[in-house]
Formats: structure tokens, sequence, C-alpha cells
């Protein structure tokens, strides 16, 4: 049987605009399991960015239930929240979110710094096997400005594996990337995937869907489609596809 790694019942959000009430989420639900690449799409104001801040131990919803990894997060305070989510969750962002002038090291140990238990000769080794995972091992030492967009991106990868979370939660990973590149960090989470980590990758992008195993959109705060992807595209094959040329 499956570990249920992602439990939504009936999530709705509402904020107040003004003395409008905006419905960002009208009872969505779902299950994700242990070992799921599954891609969430939708257009501005579908709701996936609010999706992803309740995803994320960001945002409370207004109503419903969210388990994470079998903990229930909607009664929460944010002291409980924000260590739920350094421990249960590695974040992946479009824009790295990397420190400046820190090297790759420093900046994979960052998220082992809010656990006491780990110690500093643990936290170092842990981050220099992260960037090890994602092929940067000859780059440890290397800071944010000497380091190109995919290989930042690969150690934002790092950073969100170190803790080895429950779930990787990746928000527009390729976003800031060229076809090339956007092809080459593709190929990672499919080997990460295939590892049996669990991945969510919230995309407007619906060529990745092809990459993924499965599909959620959604539409003016309902999940509108919710399908398995039967076949599953090779990202190393599109990459090895592509025009030596190409400068998209």
């Amino acid at each position: 049987m499956c570990k249920k790694v992602i439990e939504l019942q009936q999530i709705k959000r509402d904020f107040h605009v003004g003395d409008e009430i905006v419905h960002a989420l009208r009872g969505v639900s779902f299950t994700i399991n242990e070992g799921e690449f599954v891609t969430i799409m939708g257009t501005s104001g579908s709701g996936k960015s609010t999706l992803l801040n309740t995803l994320g131990c960001l945002d409370t919803p207004t109503s419903g239930e969210y388990f994470l990894d079998g903990i229930a997060v909607r009664t929460m305070g944010k002291p409980q929240r924000a260590t739920l989510r350094n421990r249960k969750i590695g974040f992946v962002f479009q824009s790295y979110n990397l420190l400046p002038k820190t090297t790759a090291v420093e900046n994979v140990e960052l998220p082992l710094m809010y656990n006491a238990t780990v110690t500093a000769s643990e936290r170092r080794q842990r981050a220099i096997e992260s960037l090890q995972a994602v092929g940067l091992g000859d780059r440890l030492e290397h800071k944010s400005n000497q380091m190109s967009g995919g290989q930042m991106q690969r150690v934002a990868i790092a950073r969100a594996l170190v803790n080895n979370p429950a779930v990787i939660l990746a928000d527009e990973a390729t976003g800031n990337l060229d076809t090339r590149t956007s092809f080459d960090i593709l190929v990672l989470f499919q080997k990460l995937h295939a590892e049996g980590r669990t991945i969510i990758f919230v995309t407007h992008n619906p060529e990745i869907a092809q990459y993924s195993s499965r599909n959620i959109r959604l539409r003016d705060g309902y999940v509108t489609e919710d399908t398995i992807n039967a076949n599953i595209l090779s990202a190393a094959k599109s990459l090895a596809a592509l025009p030596k040329n190409d400068e998209d």
C-alpha cells in the first residue's frame, strides 16, 4: 500500500479584498503518494499560487484539512508550521533564492542550521553529499556570482534535498532558464523521481507535464483535471535531440 505524503480534504481559502471576498480555492481535494512526480498547472488567477502556499505550509486554509506526511497542518501555529516546513519540505524556486557571496556548500547547509540535532561537521558533510548528488561535487566553494543559472538551480535543488524531505516542492523551477538548461534540470528531477523522491512541480508551462507521472490542473479555484501520464517522455532524450546551436 502506497504511503500518503500529501492529503488535501476540501481545502478552501478565502481572502478579504476591501468589501469583497475572493474565493481563491473552492474545495480542493487530492492525495499524492510517496514517489509520485506531479505537475500542478493553471493560468494566472487559477488558485495555483494559493495552493502552492498551502502545500508549503506558508499559508493556512480557511477550511478543510491538510495532512503532510500524516501530520495535520491546518490547526498548527506559525512556529509549528515553520518547523514542519523545514523538516518535511524541500523548496526549489524560480529565482533560486541563494545567498549572494556565499559558497555552494554554505547555501546548502542553511536548512540544517535550524536543526539543533545536526552538528557542524555533519551539516557540512550532508551539504557536500547533496551537491555531489546533483553533479556539483567540483563546485563546492564556488559562490553564486561564479555560477551559471543552471548551476545555481542545482545548488537550490541540493539545498532542497539536504534535509531528506518528504516532498520536493518546485515553483517554476525552470522558469528563468534557457531551453537546454531547462531540460538539463528536468533530467535531474526525473533522476530524483526514479530514486523514489516525491516531487510537486508547480508550473504554467504545459510542456513540463509530459515529463511527470501525473498532472493536476486548476481553474478558478477548482481542480478541473487530475490525470496519470501513461507516456512519460524522457528529458534526457529531449535534451539530446536539441540542436547543438540552440540558444533559446
